[in-house]
């Protein structure tokens, strides 16, 4: 049974910094593609980076360009997002998910396993 749990939430002030971990277990971790979406309230679920199996290639969306970095350590079956500069508009529920295609471009769809989701709240 595929399991992805995100963890490292929590509540911090605009300018500030949290890291979001994924612990991923029950799949080969080290062969999938990994990503990082977020839901604001009343908006639609929406990509926020991504990172290819090996590491060879990553992928941010224009509003965390700069902010955010994706890593991954396949020896501990973890994903991780480094967030700085935290911004009010970043809060969301934060969740990491999974596919088997080799691509940081992918759609939603295209993700076979999800977690349950961390809250990421940022105050002004």
């Amino acid at each position: 049974q595929v399991q992805l749990v995100e963890s490292g939430g929590g509540l911090v002030q605009a300018g500030g910094s949290l890291r979001l971990s994924c612990a991923a277990s029950g799949l080969t971790f080290g062969t999938f593609t990994m990503g990082w979406f977020r839901q604001a309230p009343g908006k639609e679920r929406e990509f926020v980076a991504a990172i290819l199996w090996n590491s060879g290639d990553t992928n941010y969306a224009d509003s965390v360009k700069g902010r955010f970095t994706i890593s991954r350590d396949n020896a501990k079956n973890t994903l991780y997002l480094q967030m700085n500069s935290l911004k009010p508009e970043d809060t969301a529920v934060y969740y990491c998910a999974a596919s088997k295609w080799r691509s940081t471009r992918l759609g939603q769809t295209s993700y076979d396993y999800w977690g349950q989701g961390t809250q990421v709240t940022v105050s002004s």
